[in-house]
């Protein structure tokens, strides 16, 4: 065969093979399993200004009225002089307050749907070694729990794998999206460690503890344990690309997953709850050199010094937990949030829950009626949470350039007679009817058809 014709049939084969993967293509966008890329429509690159409404930034004054322009998703202007271009849909907002959507810091949000159905609870894996698991993995994008939270002004959420010693990695999404991968923000935001709870014994709060349980000094040596073994695995991996004669390691799944952490590039949620187990855990961070958040800390109050010093911020579980301690006093996880936070500690609230998720604002309420400043409560369920998980640049707060991530309420968004009235996530309005208003309706035609 002469040159001309192997060229020839070069060509052919390759307008043959072009052909095959152009078919393929069309088969996936019309069967819906390949995504085409959106072409910017109206909707899309809709201007919006909400006018006259009274404007909580978290950071900086309060504006008694205001306007807030919209553009491309973010806040392209905001104050009491914003010039509005033509063509800009307005919003009025008269009678309203607008505040940045909250951010629950620790949850099981669409990983946890009935907790008394085994069948709907994913948010944890068999085994207690599990740095690979992701929450976003097994996120239920649909579930009902996700619009009842948006719907009281939970734009945001952490979800959090529970189980073991290293339960796994956690995620922070946005509520709102199609899948579950859309709704991601921070697919890995932190590794989770749960280590032992307060044991309490004869102690406990009625009787409440876990005897038995593994000591905190134990885990943290098994631990420093799994640490030093990913360091070693990823020298002898390094040193064997450099010598093509020494053999690379076999593949170790735990050790891999571990060395974000290991080279202080993800960061750690450890689980802690007492004040010796609190010191124990400040030792281990500070000598393993990783980047470290604590979460629970219902003995906080009696370390906040030494967390202090040690500069790591805190998620507060849940309040509607009983004190661990009969000792502590029934006010003892009430009073913690405040004194932490007079102490100079970054604190912010979370749910620990996926059902009452949508109770994220009255967990900081309480904790403003036992003490802690009303605007700084505000702060743990908004900026300080975006802080503590480096996503302040986008989140957190009402200010320009900053994601329009919003809430226009009726009232005090910690109230609880406040009513949501529009919520914004990115720039755009999300419905905000749920299983709630559903039923609400529900009855509400029922009582109509009861009357004569």
């Amino acid at each position: 065969m002469n040159l001309k014709k192997i060229k020839s049939a070069i060509k052919q084969k390759t307008s043959h093979s072009r052909l095959i993967l152009y078919s393929i293509l069309l088969v996936g966008l019309l069967m819906g399993g390949i995504n085409p890329v959106k072409a910017a429509g109206p909707e899309d690159s809709e201007v919006l200004a909400i006018v006259k409404v009274k404007i909580v930034p978290v950071v900086g004054e309060e504006i008694p009225e205001g306007t807030i322009l919209i553009k491309n998703g973010r806040i392209a202007e905001i104050g009491t002089t914003v010039s509005i271009p033509p063509g800009t849909r307005i919003v009025e907002a008269k009678g309203l307050t607008a505040y940045p959507g909250m951010i629950d810091s620790y949850s099981s949000m669409g990983l946890v749907e009935i907790s008394g159905v085994a069948a709907t609870v994913d948010n944890r894996e068999t085994g207690r070694i599990n740095p690979q698991v992701k929450a976003i993995e097994a996120l239920k994008y649909d579930s009902m729990h996700i619009p009842i939270a948006r719907a009281n002004g939970i734009l945001a959420a952490v979800v959090a794998p529970s189980g073991g010693l290293i339960s796994g990695q956690s995620t922070l999404i946005k509520l709102h999206g199609w899948t579950n991968r859309q709704m991601a923000i921070k697919e890995s935001l932190a590794m989770v460690v749960e280590l032992p709870g307060i044991r309490g014994g004869r102690r406990g709060f009625m009787g409440m503890g876990q005897p038995g349980a593994v000591s905190t000094e134990r885990a943290l040596a098994e631990l420093k344990e799994l640490f030093h073994k990913a360091r070693m695995y990823e020298k002898r991996r390094a040193e064997a690309e450099k010598n093509l004669l020494l053999p690379r390691p076999d593949f170790d799944e735990a050790s891999h997953f571990l060395l974000p952490v290991v080279k202080g590039e993800l960061p750690v949620i450890f689980s802690v709850q007492a004040d010796k187990d609190i010191i124990q855990t400040i030792k281990f961070v500070q000598e393993e050199k990783i980047k470290a958040i604590f979460y629970g800390v219902h003995q906080g109050f009696k370390v906040a010094e030494e967390i202090k010093k040690s500069g790591i911020p805190c998620l507060i579980g849940s309040l509607y937990e009983l004190p661990p301690l009969w000792e502590d006093g029934y006010d003892a996880l009430f009073l913690n949030p405040g004194i932490l936070n007079r102490a100079g500690i970054k604190i912010a609230f979370s749910s620990s829950s996926s059902s009452a998720a949508k109770d994220l604002p009255y967990h900081a309420a309480k904790a403003a009626a036992f003490g802690l400043d009303r605007k700084e409560a505000l702060k743990a369920v908004t900026i300080y949470p975006a802080e503590i998980f480096g996503v302040d640049k986008d989140l957190g707060s009402l200010e320009k350039g900053k994601l329009a991530n919003l809430v226009l309420a009726d009232g005090d968004l910690l109230e609880l007679g406040t009513r949501i009235e529009k919520v914004f996530i990115e720039g755009k309005e999300v419905d905000l009817s749920n299983r709630y208003t559903e039923l609400l309706e529900k009855f509400k035609r029922r009582e109509k058809e009861k009357k004569p």
